[in-house]
């Protein structure tokens, strides 16, 4: 009979010895016990970005590209694209936005989903920029949780070897 597997009160030691062994219990603060397992899971996914593509392709080349409303008395311009604007319904046209902005807000994440796991812990901002009315939502890379603070100038870095992914576009404080 195989042995119960060991028990950890933090959730990185429990990762590590899923790593190890395939099996460990996560204690909670009140002593609960959840037993985890490592269960690998794959699927291809086949998907279109469809009307979005300009934007992943512009990540590949080094671009931010974003929308605004075609309406000349509108002109709204949205860091993440949209087909039509959400001020006044009128579709919208692609325009690249600058590669440096500030940090409007930001949190740190501890648990990730698959393609953040192992950067956790890992920040991610809200980035305004100059003539833009919304903001992007992007990783923030080369800084700690102790360095960050409102108004933070910031630039983009882009994936040298892209994947058409969200991941190919990051922050870092601006040098």
């Amino acid at each position: 009979m195989r042995a119960r597997p060991p028990s950890f009160g933090k959730f990185r030691e429990v990762q590590a010895e899923l790593e190890r062994s395939g099996a460990a219990i996560f204690r909670d603060a009140e002593g609960a016990e959840s037993l985890i397992i490592h269960y690998p899971y794959s699927i291809n996914y086949i998907h279109s970005y469809a009307e979005d593509s300009p934007f992943f392709l512009g990540l590949a080349e080094g671009h931010l590209r974003g929308s605004r409303c075609r309406r000349p008395k509108c002109r709204f311009v949205f860091a993440t694209p949209r087909g039509h604007c959400m001020v006044c319904g009128a579709p919208t046209e692609w325009l690249d936005l600058p590669t440096v902005g500030r940090v409007h807000s930001w949190t740190t994440c501890h648990f990730g989903s698959e393609a953040f796991l192992k950067e956790t812990p890992y920040n991610l901002a809200m980035v305004e920029f100059d003539g833009v009315g919304s903001l992007l939502l992007v990783r923030l890379k080369e800084a700690v949780e102790s360095d960050l603070y409102v108004g933070m100038p910031v630039q983009a870095v882009f994936e040298p070897n892209p994947k058409y992914s969200v991941t190919d576009v990051w922050f870092v404080p601006k040098r």
